[in-house]
């Protein structure tokens, strides 16, 4: 089996319904020895919100869990899964990896690190993906999403890895809103920690495609506070983060050690509104810590 973020799938979604109710939520696995609760109310009680997190240790097969069948908006985390959906297209021969797609002011919205220097040129899909997943572009995502057909084929392709509970609703950066009680654009922590496990192990995308995405998850500078700032010495970690409204600070990738199995997290925090963002993205990297000494492999 091959580790780090190289061949999986990823997560999947479902429908833009408003009614919470109306959704289908993924069976909860069977509880067992290797899977236990992971109490983190206190980091939640440090600021006032509330804190979602999962963690799988590759290795010994143990599961950490804390709200994890709750909603989060999953922000810019959704970044990472829509470069799989557009290699995937590559390889079905629906799209090239080298196809230049012209950059207009119409396509401007907050945060454009890339495509902003790009008006009035072109960006080819690479580097389009590039973008939306080393350094969070927000028009580098919805351009991809409009080159695949739109937000309804981009919806159709997440139930194809047998995730039904993530629920794709809208583009950036209106999916950032991260309201209370609003179903629309979150998903589960639990669910995210298992679509990225299966992505360490499938062969859907090629060798070359594996390498692009996981050096693009490595490369982002994005959110040194959080996962990062918890990988231990001589760790890589390939992650993407996301961050929105109402406090929402979210964080999911994999930490491999020098030698052995790698840990897989998926961390979303929100409500904490009082608080300054290296606050919350403390307690993200303090939820890490404590997992890897719950592991054993702090």
């Amino acid at each position: 089996m091959a580790y780090g973020f190289d061949r999986r799938s990823l997560i999947v979604g479902a429908g833009a319904l408003t009614l919470a109710a109306c959704y289908p939520k993924r069976k909860k696995p069977q509880a067992d020895e290797q899977t236990q609760d992971f109490f983190l109310s206190d980091l939640e009680a440090r600021h006032g919100g509330r804190l979602g997190f999962a963690a799988l240790d590759m290795g010994s097969g143990r599961r950490l869990l804390w709200r994890s069948q709750e909603r989060f908006a999953f922000c810019s985390t959704f970044k990472a899964f829509l470069a799989v959906a557009t290699f995937e297209r590559i390889q079905r021969d629906e799209e090239d990896l080298d196809r230049a797609v012209r950059i207009t002011a119409a396509d401007m919205i907050p945060h454009a690190p890339v495509t902003e220097k790009a008006v009035g040129r072109t960006l080819t899909i690479r580097q389009l993906m590039q973008a939306a997943v080393e350094v969070s572009d927000n028009p580098a995502a919805n351009i991809l999403i409009r080159e695949m057909g739109g937000i309804a084929v981009w919806r159709s392709w997440w139930p194809t890895f047998g995730d039904t509970t993530t629920l794709i609703s809208r583009l950036e950066p209106d999916l950032n809103t991260a309201l209370p009680n609003d179903p629309r654009d979150t998903c589960l922590p639990e669910q995210t920690l298992a679509n990225i496990q299966l992505m360490a192990s499938s062969t859907r995308l090629t060798p070359e495609h594996d390498a692009l995405l996981k050096s693009w998850l490595i490369a982002s500078p994005t959110g040194p506070g959080r996962l990062k700032a918890a990988t231990p010495a001589g760790w890589t970690i390939a992650h993407k983060t996301g961050t929105g409204s109402n406090g929402a600070t979210n964080d999911i990738g994999m930490l491999t050690p020098p030698t052995g199995a790698p840990i897989i997290m998926a961390a979303y925090f929100s409500g904490a509104v009082e608080a300054t963002d290296d606050q919350r993205d403390a307690v993200i990297a303090d939820a890490a810590r404590r997992a890897l000494k719950a592991l054993g492999r702090g």
